[in-house]
């Protein structure tokens, strides 16, 4: 692909993750309002917790269209290697940002229970619930299906922030059915508060690792190795292959290995086998957007 048509498909790629992330933004700020006053005025702090998750979305989503005017760019003289892993660092921003909203959210859930202090919801506290529950699930499909188009990890993230706003909203439409259904299940709430605060803390791990893996040269595992191994040793000419390296690099792998060659060839001959073995690898393999081929002379024994 020549470097017009790369930028062409970059463009078109940011383009895409900024319409996802902007939608899903103005359906995040609509809910975080609405859940924070039904809740405030309808007497639910599971509602208002879970109002605080949405507004914790809203920092995520403008983190992601900032961020997507960087690590879309293409490589430069600065960075040769492109800037994808700023998409790392905004993953990561996201899993922090949705770890301290679900510890900020379990400790009042705790203090609520020391005070033993419990009220019935309001009915309209049970309907900002369901909205929520339909909207973010749809958002969460929507994200997820043009993150896996985009290979985009920050839209992952992104997505599961979706889906655990989400799951977090489901215990907190029971705890309310419950208390309106009788008033001694009124202490359900800070209950499902409680379990809001365990999905969202469990979200931030699930988005924070493959991130945190990438920043610090992450590779891919043995069973990957094995099968890069596997497609070079299929390369004629190629007598070895050792050393076999990788690291992730946004949602590509950047490889490194040393084939052996036999000695006799020219320098012309060993070139062209490593150059074949390096178009193999990145039309074959597991999302392989680079590799570098070290050549060495096969040992005689």
């Amino acid at each position: 692909m020549d470097s017009v048509n790369m930028s062409s498909e970059i463009e078109k790629a940011g383009q895409e993750c900024r319409k996802v992330t902007l939608i899903g933004m103005l359906v995040n700020i609509g809910l975080t309002f609405g859940k924070i006053l039904i809740g405030y005025f309808g007497n639910s702090s599971s509602v208002i917790a879970d109002g605080v998750h949405s507004l914790s979305d809203v920092s995520t989503d403008i983190a992601v269209l900032v961020g997507v005017n960087y690590w879309n760019q293409p490589p430069d003289a600065d960075h040769p290697y492109g800037h994808r892993r700023i998409e790392a660092m905004i993953s990561v921003l996201i899993g922090i940002v949705l770890g301290l909203a679900g510890l900020f959210l379990g400790w009042g859930a705790i203090e609520k229970f020391h005070h033993s202090d419990y009220v019935v919801p309001a009915q309209a506290t049970l309907i900002i619930a369901i909205i929520s529950i339909i909207s973010k699930e749809w958002l969460y499909r929507w994200t997820a299906a043009a993150a896996k188009k985009l290979k985009s990890t920050a839209m992952v993230a992104n997505a599961w922030h979706h889906r655990s706003d989400c799951f977090s909203s489901i215990p907190v439409a029971i705890a309310i059915s419950l208390a309106m259904f009788d008033p001694k299940w009124a202490f359900m709430d800070p209950v499902a508060t409680l379990a809001v605060s365990g999905f969202i803390i469990q979200a931030a791990y699930v988005i924070c690792l493959p991130s945190l893996k990438e920043l610090s040269d992450g590779g891919a595992d043995e069973k990957v190795l094995l099968a890069i191994e596997k497609i070079v040793l299929q390369v004629e000419g190629v007598e070895s292959v050792h050393a076999v390296r990788s690291r992730f690099h946004g949602s590509g792998l950047h490889v490194d290995l040393h084939i052996q060659v036999d000695g006799k060839l020219s320098v012309e001959e060993g070139h062209k086998i490593s150059g074949c073995a390096k178009r193999r690898l990145i039309e074959e393999g597991p999302d392989i957007v680079d590799v570098l081929v070290h050549i060495e002379p096969v040992e005689e024994s």
